[in-house]
């Protein structure tokens, strides 16, 4: 499974990338309005730092197929061929997909609630659809659970379209889709720190390094 950052903060994303094995940066315009600066700006910044083979994922904002594939293509101009295109699950979005993905665009399913939704995206030919696995929880569904019958049905259906796992509330729900191998999550800063986050493991950690140092008086092995 990638992993990606799901947000627009560079020095987020920098920090991140530092420690953990990251895939690349999934954004929307939500996230990019919190920026307060050019959206392109800020994405070119992303690129730049992230570099030309990683995920990027960036939202078309307009609401017809035509005014879609033109977002596209800006998109791409922008940001490189390599950068995937968010398209909305809804009947222009499909639409959308089907210009983008004969033209060669790389094209994410986004908005995803239901399994038909995704089947659908990837029959058009989107390289992910993305399920939102916490707003799916907050409308009295099992997001997870949702998440796993898309992957049984690209299974069954011999479809290589791949899941991009988003909206999570706590590091568990992305420990679940890593167990059954979905293709992808991508994951708030705060919850990525949440991985590793407990105070068991600091203070097995500190009690490693305590033991070593009363028996050596140092705490590195380059010390001693």
């Amino acid at each position: 499974m990638k992993l990606l950052i799901d947000d627009a903060n560079l020095d987020a994303i920098r920090q991140l990338y530092q420690f953990y094995p990251i895939d690349g940066v999934t954004t929307n315009p939500t996230i990019l309005s919190k920026a307060g600066r050019p959206p392109f700006d800020v994405l070119r910044e992303i690129r730049a730092f992230i570099g030309p083979d990683a995920d990027l994922h960036v939202q078309a904002v307009a609401s017809g197929a035509q005014g879609m594939v033109e977002d596209a293509h800006r998109i791409t101009e922008q940001l490189g061929e390599n950068t995937l295109v968010k398209i909305p699950c809804v009947p222009e979005g499909f639409q959308a997909m089907k210009i983008l993905v004969k033209e060669g665009v790389r094209v994410t399913g986004t908005a995803v609630y239901t399994p038909m939704q995704a089947y659908l995206a990837a029959r058009c030919g989107a390289e992910y659809a993305a399920p939102y696995i916490n707003r799916i929880d907050n409308m009295g569904f099992d997001g997870i659970a949702v998440a796993k019958e898309i992957q049984d049905i690209f299974t069954n259906n011999g479809l290589s379209t791949q899941i991009l796992a988003a909206s999570f509330k706590n590091s568990q729900q992305v420990l679940e889709l890593c167990r059954c191998g979905v293709g992808a999550s991508t994951v708030s800063p705060d919850v990525i720190r949440s991985f590793v986050n407990s105070p068991a493991i600091a203070a097995a950690v500190d009690a490693f390094a305590a033991d070593f140092e009363r028996l050596t008086g140092v705490r590195s092995m380059k010390e001693c």
